[in-house]
């Protein structure tokens, strides 16, 4: 699909990541842009239309597909990270709270969403993963777990909207230049040059982006007798 003319609909969209593919989306020509946030008051990019989400409540997200019925492009772009071990004492709350905002919510969008992009002609999702959901760090062990499931969830959603002529693009980073990885010694994607080959690849009709070299790099060994995962320190 292309991005001129659409009507794009991002979560989390006041920061980071998610504020870059709203101003991405303006610079491709898209007629209009949704910008979700919990708080709207916190969507200061002219131009885009602020609404009010948490796509953790269903009812939220509910609404918010039958207030914006002329969606042609949802990104799912909202997520969370507790930085938990596995074994830590509070693992199991901290995955739970990922699997909610990172797993559960773009599934909550996207079946929202369906009938409206299904009407739209087939329209596209982008769901924003992560190379963490082919490697785990055992820092961030719980969020790995929260998008190593989006990541199948991702796969399904794909061969389940195919009938009604509905693209769905994964995209995998490693380290980008936002809050959540504030202060963290690494080399980090900008979050514009992010969204932009985000959407290149919706334009391409590429089912995967892979948009830096780790991603690759990871993506690749996958099926080596080395992968990637099998190899990072505790």
């Amino acid at each position: 699909m292309q991005i001129r003319d659409s009507v794009v609909f991002v979560t989390g969209a006041n920061r980071g990541l998610g504020l870059a593919f709203a101003k991405a989306a303006l610079a491709a020509g898209a007629r209009k842009v949704y910008a979700a946030a919990r708080d709207p008051a916190s969507i200061t990019l002219a131009g885009v239309q602020p609404v009010a989400l948490d796509v953790t409540d269903a009812a939220q997200v509910e609404a918010a597909a039958r207030a914006c019925g002329d969606v042609t492009l949802l990104i799912n772009n909202a997520g969370i990270s507790r930085g938990s071990r596995l074994l830590a004492d509070d693992a199991i709350e901290a995955a739970r709270a990922e699997l909610e905002t990172n797993f559960f919510g773009p599934w909550l969008l996207a079946r929202a969403f369906a009938p409206v992009l299904k009407a739209h002609g087939g329209g596209a999702v982008v769901n924003v993963l992560s190379v963490l959901a082919w490697v785990t760090f055992a820092d961030v062990a719980t969020y790995s777990a929260s998008k190593s499931a989006a990541w199948s969830l991702s796969n399904g959603l794909r061969n389940e909207l195919l009938a009604q002529g509905t693209q769905v693009t994964s995209l995998h980073v490693g380290y980008m230049d936002t809050d959540m990885t504030h202060g963290m010694e690494a080399v980090k994607s900008a979050p514009a040059d992010v969204a932009r080959i985000a959407l290149e690849g919706v334009e391409a009709g590429l089912f995967e982006v892979l948009a830096d070299e780790p991603s690759r790099q990871v993506k690749a060994s996958l099926s080596s007798a080395t992968p990637a995962y099998a190899a990072v320190p505790a």
